[in-house]
């Protein structure tokens, strides 16, 4: 009808109609008229035509939804007779229908808001209706604040208002009481009947029994509002159950397919149950029906201030969205409501639902706000305004957008926009799709994310009828992975997926644009049906992108990248059609994604543990994420992602219903969440460290994005967080404490001076004399430039420095020691002992088993060292040992020498003047001093070592070169363990001296010692003959005692052999009782007897002639020693052959007797004696004088044996006292081998003989004084 005029004309059917003169009259006196009507009085169509006739021209109509611009705007012009896009037009997102001559324009709300940023004032219009205001959406609330900020400005503007009836004194309200207008709709009594659930968990059983009800009525259609599609499915199941006569159960909600939400909408034989969500309360008008049952619940989206996450919780509905559905049933005819909740429940509940500005994220209104510069949202006049925590999160979801200057940026308040947030107030979509085309337009890969966004930005155009769900699921699947998509439309199964419903929805659309290409409309459209996809959907998601791509072109964001590649810009430039076999780089665009959704990142939490009922159902468990600010949420198990549960997450959106559910998700990388959300991210630091490696200080770094830890535990240089604290740990750490790697000379000088101090302190024990590290740490911090901090920035520096000034950074010893305080010759570093520099280390660190002093002594040289001097300890120590050992005395004779540091200095004064006492060990030599310096006779004995602090006692390293072999203070056990390891030296040393198996003297001239060259010290040893049993032979001794004791054995053995035999006329000289005493010997026969006895004889005579066997070292002195001891070889044979029959006679009775005596613990301790003293080889074995004692030490043992049962408290107690002696014995000889018994040593074991005379067997009488006392002051000494 192109110029067709106008003609306005009113439908009398319509209630509105009655009141055209009402609300004519009142446009042209008021600025503001709210219109309030039910749905079907007329106001949206009649309310244009009513201001063109109340003389208005340019006539702007906001509508809720961009259907309903089209479909009014269509209705309008078909009423007044012209054309669309003429007098009458539309505009919705991306598609304008309307010219300057227009004179009412249909749009969607969001429209309107747009043209304010280019149009503050809106000179466009003279009359804006803003119709069902009482859905309250976002953009309403925001037109009708701006509207009553710009009232003022434009007086001439007239503002209709339109809204159901409900609510409406609050429009009003906010317009100075705006006059209202009440239009009635064309609505039948409707009767509301409460029948509340006995128990609300059987919801469905109360909506059978509702609809069982309902049905025996049989006069229309019944509408049940259910909460969701869970609920639906299950009510629908239970009413199919009735098997109902003629009676068709539909569901209807949002996520069915089109065709089937259009089976609600057709002409229908028979009775209909109709289940739907609230889908059905304002926005469709289902035919038909007459009846209602309303559980009085609805899903509501609601954002929750905790989370940061818009929620779909079921909740009570309000009193006004109760009458909304009770209304529903009174449209054809009277009808009935039935409320499965009580009437006092109905009127507790709010009187309206909550407007959606209360209850949403404000990010797209402040975003425009900011974008028209309205200033700030607190202070914009809202109908309601919103909670202050929702304005924050709007707020906050803008900056992390990176939308919003911060303040201190010094942005004024019209200029709060960054460029990223000026190019996001250009874009048509919610503000996170909008910063996910920045970013990939930033990152090369704005035609790859574009279908992406656009998918988001619609309902989803995968279908999942519910009788066809698996079949559905597996077809959706084919996405998940490259090669499913790829096999697609060959019908071939999918690869491997990649975890990501990003990429699946870019394979969707791929697949869907080659598809496109290749079939006809029609197959097109029987391919979409058989593979579950909404057809018009998908013509909308492809309008989308067309206008999207349109949009990006004109904001030039596909140029922003600078940084993209050769590939990638060439990939860009066959935009908008790719190859067919092109691959997004699914790096940048995953990160183009997670730049809209930085709090929706999630980190899989390796501590969540399957819920019980799974565990009780064999379930798989499943992963729970760590999301921002403390949300934990659980991937969607329909999600690409649920199965593999990738460790780093990003959702497109967490909503929750029974649990929070992440939809929508893809894997990300911690880089990509840094390089992304870097204005978001805070990083904690541990304690700054020391790294050695790093040559640097640096801090363990964690980084959070809204609380999800992104990274655990990074190494970082602190030099970059930190310069001040860094150069503090590079100068104690590196320089101070000598952590540091390096060849500069001044570091090696500054550490040899540094430990030569420190071993100073050590030597001297005394920390004080050292300076503490802050000195040392002033000293470089005066020196060292402020900006190093690391060992690199040191050696850039030091490399110029060191040119002008060497010694620059060099410590002198008077820089760390006060070494007036110190005597440092009173703490040698070697100790001379006969020819031997023994070296000496110190360590002061009191409990360690190295505190005090060490000396190391080379194996090779064991042999050599006396160890009585170095019991004397370093001079430095000395005055200490002495006080120590003082009052180490008991306490009777210590307090003789109170106080005991002064006798200790006396004590030491009067060893320096008696020179002849040094030989000695310490213990003698102090008391030697004491009983001179006091007059009294000290043993000492009595000093008790064990109790002196352990730096006291000087401790013995045994080395082998630099090796240590072994260490401890007993000296001789030292000795004792390590003599074979000596020995084996000296002998492969020594091999040309070495002999064995001789007979006579065939060994030349044996020399008293042998050296061999070995550095540091030559290896020294001490050849002597050795007694081998039936031959004699030549060893090298590792010591002088021990080649003695060898060379008189083997001299006695070789004389023995060499000289003539006279046992043959001894033996015949004996009487009968001796050889029978004889035979009844331990030895293995008689023959063995007298040969032991004539080798005793022959040592014997060696020792009555006074002859040394040391000076025996060649065949003419020994001829010598032969021809000495042949005359007299046989009387002196004879003399102990007699003694030997004597002793063995008593030994015979001692045993017998023993024998008839009970097992105690005196038996067993005379079976020990008797061993000790009588065995196979005692005759040789016992010197004299002992030999000749042995039959009156027996005899003892018979008079103790008579004794023992007359007095045998006197025998235990006599035991006791010998036990003890006897232990300390064995403990005190425990060192010496075998054979190596000192003769010092073997004479306290004779004087423990004389003591058991004189405990047991009194009257015989003792060869010598002796008591317990004695006996223990002879043991202390060995």
């Amino acid at each position: 009808m192109p110029g067709a005029q106008p003609t306005i004309t009113f439908d009398a059917n319509l209630p509105i109609s009655a009141a055209v003169d009402e609300i004519r009259d009142l446009i042209e006196k008021h600025q503001v008229v709210v219109v309030a009507g039910e749905t079907g009085s007329g106001k949206t169509t009649q309310l244009p035509k009513i201001a063109l006739l109340a003389g208005r021209q340019r006539i702007g109509h906001t509508q809720p939804r961009r259907l309903a611009a089209r479909t009014v705007a269509d209705r309008i012009a078909h009423e007044m007779g012209v054309e669309l896009g003429s007098t009458v037009g539309y505009q919705v997102r991306f598609t304008r229908k309307a010219t300057k001559q227009t004179k009412v324009k249909l749009m969607t709300d969001g429209i309107l808001l747009a043209e304010i940023s280019h149009d503050r004032d809106l000179r466009a219009y003279d009359t804006i209706i803003i119709d069902e205001a009482h859905e309250r959406s976002l953009n309403i609330d925001f037109l009708l604040g701006y509207l009553k900020q710009l009232l003022p400005r434009r007086p001439d503007l007239k503002v209709i208002i339109t809204s159901a009836t409900i609510d409406t004194a609050r429009f009003s309200e906010h317009f100075g009481d705006a006059p209202i207008v009440e239009v009635s709709g064309r609505t039948y009594p409707v009767e509301v009947v409460y029948e509340p659930l006995d128990d609300p968990n059987d919801l469905v059983d109360g909506i059978t029994r509702a609809v069982t009800q309902l049905h025996a009525l049989a006069e229309g259609d019944i509408l049940v509002f259910c909460s969701g599609e869970r609920e639906i499915r299950d009510a629908a199941e239970a009413i199919n159950g009735l098997k109902l006569r003629n009676t068709e159960v539909l569901p209807l909600f949002a996520r069915l397919s089109a065709a089937e939400q259009d089976r609600v909408f057709r002409p229908h034989s028979g009775m209909r149950v109709v289940l739907a969500t609230n889908v059905a309360e304002t926005s469709l008008t289902v035919p038909g029906i007459r009846y209602v049952v309303d559980p009085g619940f609805a899903r509501i989206s609601r954002y929750s201030a905790r989370t940061k996450v818009q929620r779909l919780p079921i909740e009570p509905i309000s009193q006004a969205s109760a009458n909304q559905r009770a209304g529903r049933c009174g449209r054809l005819g009277p009808g009935i409501a039935i409320r499965l909740y009580s009437e006092e429940d109905f009127e507790a509940r709010p009187e309206f639902t909550e407007p959606e500005i209360l209850r949403t994220n404000l990010a797209s209104v402040i975003l425009q706000m900011a974008d028209a510069r309205l200033g700030a949202i607190e202070d914009f006049p809202f109908v309601e305004p919103p909670d202050r925590s929702q304005v924050r999160d709007g707020l906050r979801l803008l900056k992390e957008l990176g939308s919003l200057a911060d303040p201190r940026d010094g942005e004024n308040e019209g200029q709060r926009l960054t460029r990223t947030g000026r190019l996001l107030a250009k874009l048509p979509v919610d503000p996170r799709l909008g910063r996910m085309l920045v970013e990939a337009g930033r990152r090369g890969c704005a035609w790859d994310v574009l279908p992406v966004v656009a998918a988001l930005a619609i309902p989803d155009v995968r279908e999942r009828p519910t009788e066809k769900q698996a079949e559905a699921d597996a077809l959706h699947r084919r996405f998940w992975s490259e090669t499913g998509a790829a096999n697609a439309a060959r019908g071939e199964a999918h690869g491997e997926r990649d975890a990501s419903d990003i990429a699946a929805i870019w394979r969707l659309w791929d697949y869907l644009r080659h598809q496109r290409n290749e079939l006809s409309g029609n197959a097109f459209r029987r391919m979409c049906r058989d593979e579950y996809l909404n057809f018009l959907r998908i013509r909308e998601w492809q309008d989308l992108v067309s206008q999207l791509r349109e949009i990006i072109g004109e904001l030039d964001l596909d140029t922003t990248a600078s940084n993209a590649d050769a590939d990638t810009r060439r990939a860009r430039a066959r935009q908008p059609r790719q190859a067919s076999n092109h691959t997004p780089n699914w790096d940048a665009v995953h990160a183009a994604i997670l730049s809209g959704l930085l709090s929706h990142v999630g980190l899989r939490d390796e501590r969540s543990t399957q819920p019980k009922t799974q565990q009780r159902r064999g379930r798989r468990p499943m992963a729970e994420y760590l999301g921002a600010r403390g949300a934990r949420f659980a991937i969607q198990p329909g999600s690409a992602a649920a199965k593999a549960e990738p460790p780093l997450v990003m959702a497109v959106e967490l909503v929750e219903t029974s649990r929070l559910w992440a939809r929508t998700v893809a894997p990300i990388t911690a880089e990509q969440v840094e390089a992304v959300g870097g204005h978001l991210v805070t990083r904690q630091y541990s304690e700054p460290r020391w790294s050695v490696k790093g040559g640097q200080c640096v801090a363990d770094e964690r980084v959070l994005l809204l609380g999800v830890p992104i990274v655990a535990g990074r190494t970082v240089s602190y030099g970059r967080i930190d310069p001040v604290v860094a150069r503090e740990v590079f100068i104690q750490s590196a320089l101070v404490e000598g952590q540091w790697h390096t060849r500069h000379h001044f570091f090696q000088r500054n550490e040899r001076t540094r430990a030569e101090a420190e071993d100073l302190s050590e030597r001297t024990r005394r920390r004080d004399i050292l300076v503490d590290d802050r000195a040392i740490f002033a000293f470089y911090d005066e020196r060292v430039p402020p900006e190093i901090v690391s060992v690199a920035h040191f050696d850039r520096w030091w490399r110029g420095k060191r040119r002008e000034d060497e010694t620059y950074l060099d410590l002198v010893l008077d820089d760390l020691v006060d070494a007036d305080q110190v005597d440092v010759e009173a703490f040698p570093e070697v100790w001379t002992v006969g020819p031997t520099d023994l070296p000496v280390s110190y360590l002061f660190e009191p409990g360690a088993h190295r505190d005090g002093v060490s000396i190391d002594i080379d194996v090779t040289v064991l042999n050599q060292v006396d160890p009585a001097p170095l019991t004397w300890q370093v001079p430095g120590l000395r005055d200490e040992l002495a006080t120590e050992l003082i009052r180490s005395l008991p306490k009777a004779v210590r307090t003789r020498f109170v106080p005991a540091p002064d006798w200790a200095r006396r004590a030491l004064s009067w060893l320096d003047d008696h020179p002849e006492q040094a030989p000695k060990a310490f213990t003698d030599a102090l008391g030697a001093a004491l009983t001179a310096l006091s007059g009294d006779p000290l043993d000492a004995s009595l000093f008790n070592e064990s109790v002196l602090p352990d730096h006291l006692t000087v401790r013995y390293v045994i080395t082998d070169g630099r090796r240590e072999l072994g260490a401890g203070k007993d000296f001789e056990s030292l000795r004792k363990q390590f003599a074979p390891r000596l020995n084996k030296r000296l002998n492969a040393a020594a091999s040309g001296v070495a002999h064995a198996g001789a007979t006579r003297w065939e060994f030349g001239a044996i020399p008293a010692t042998t050296e061999v060259d070995r550095d540091p010290t030559p290896l020294v040893g001490y050849p002597a003959l050795v007694d081998q049993g039936d031959t004699v032979g030549v060893r090298v001794a590792n010591t002088p005692a021990r080649a003695t004791r060898s060379q008189a054995l083997g001299l006695r053995r070789l004389v023995t052999l060499v000289a003539p035999d006279p046992t043959r006329s001894v033996f015949a000289h004996l009487s009968n009782t001796d050889k029978i005493a004889l035979a009844a010997s331990p030895y293995a026969n008689l023959n063995a007897l007298l040969a032991d006895a004539r080798l005793k004889a022959t040592g014997d005579l060696i020792a009555s002639h006074r002859i040394d066997p040391d000076t025996v070292r060649d065949e003419a002195s020994f001829r010598t020693v032969v021809d000495t001891v042949r005359p007299d070889a046989a009387d002196r044979m004879q003399a102990i052959t007699r003694s030997a029959a004597k002793t063995l006679g008593r030994w015979a009775e001692v045993r017998a007797e023993l024998a008839r005596r009970p097992d105690s613990d005196t038996k067993a301790d005379i079976e020990a004696q008797l061993d000790n003293l009588v065995f196979a080889g005692f005759i040789s074995a016992t010197p004299e004088p002992h030999f000749t004692r042995l039959e009156r030490y027996l005899h003892a043992v018979d008079v103790r044996l008579k004794g023992w049962t007359g007095n045998p408290a006197r025998e235990a107690q006599n035991l006791d006292v010998i036990t003890e002696l006897e232990d300390a014995y064995a403990a005190a000889i425990d060192r010496y081998d075998v054979g190596e018994l000192p003769p010092a040593a073997a004479e306290v074991g004779w004087l423990l003989e004389e003591m058991r005379v004189s405990l047991f067997a009194q009257s015989l009488g003792t060869s010598q004084p002796v008591s317990a006392k004695r006996v223990r002051s002879a043991i202390a000494h060995l």
